[in-house]
């Protein structure tokens, strides 16, 4: 099982990023996706996630509006669009995947099946 993260980076206030996260090795289609970000200190954020169908979404409060989620089950690929980005969202990005719902439903930061390695996402002016 491999989820492999890309497109953080150093950015300033109000610009954007997409990042991406490439699935394999389980069956993609039947799992709700998460970002989730632990920034220097803190402990793990849940961030925004979406269930295998793709219909339903979920994101925490500090992003409604900023960070929409998306995925495309055939390429097995999950995205998270960041917009509007402040120095609040400095942070690690981990993608993870559940085999139920309820992590992403309840907006947790845990009970996933599946994590990547993470990517840093830093914004300074």
């Amino acid at each position: 099982v491999q989820l492999v993260e890309s497109g953080g980076g150093l950015v300033q206030p109000g610009d954007s990023l997409r990042l991406s996260c490439a699935a394999s090795g389980f069956n993609f289609n039947s799992y709700t996706m998460a970002w989730v970000r632990q920034a220097p200190g803190k402990e793990r954020e849940f961030v925004a996630g979406i269930h295998r169908t793709g219909v339903r979404k979920n994101y925490s409060d500090s992003v409604k509006g900023r960070f929409p989620i998306s995925r495309d089950n055939a390429r097995n690929m999950v995205y998270l669009d960041m917009n509007d980005l402040t120095l609040e969202d400095t942070a690690v990005y981990y993608c993870a995947a559940d085999r139920d719902s309820r992590s992403m439903l309840f907006a947790s930061a845990a009970g996933y099946d599946y994590w990547g390695q993470g990517t840093q996402v830093t914004v300074s002016s």
